[in-house]
């Protein structure tokens, strides 16, 4: 049995879908942060067969929830302060991204205007969509 030790603050972000926890880190820039982070995959769960975890030391002022949902909503954070979960995040989509993801349409301004962010707004949040706010182009999906 593979032992992980508790974070003493910080935050864990649980229920990741198996095999896309090198994803979140890279969508969170965990990378560029300087803290301690854990990656666990293929975890056993009783409610998803298997998953991934990430415990992440440091600030969760640092974690982009918004990027966070808009990867998967159904992903839950735990706050750590002082070795125990003081609080649970709930993800909701947000209703607005920027520069998370780029515009594939070769004709959206944003291809000409290089130094313009790229902006999605959720267009049906029941199907989950979203559309450059310029071309109204649906998103392609981060991974689902």
């Amino acid at each position: 049995m593979l032992n992980v030790g508790k974070i003493e603050e910080g935050f864990v972000l649980d229920h990741i879908k198996a095999g896309k926890s090198m994803d979140i880190y890279e969508h969170l820039q965990l990378g560029k942060l300087d803290c301690t982070v854990a990656i666990i995959k293929n975890a056993r769960s009783e409610k998803m067969g298997k998953k991934d975890i990430l415990k992440v030391e440091c600030d969760i002022n640092q974690l982009d929830l918004d990027v966070l949902a808009f990867i998967d909503h159904n992903i839950t954070v735990n706050v750590i302060k002082d070795g125990e979960i003081v609080d649970k995040k709930e993800l909701v989509l947000p209703k607005m991204i920027k520069n998370v993801i780029r515009c594939r349409n070769p004709r959206c301004i944003t291809s000409i205007e290089q130094e313009l962010p790229h902006i999605f707004v959720l267009a049906d949040e029941e199907k989950e969509i979203y559309r450059c706010k310029y071309c109204e182009e649906k998103a392609s999906p981060v991974f689902k």
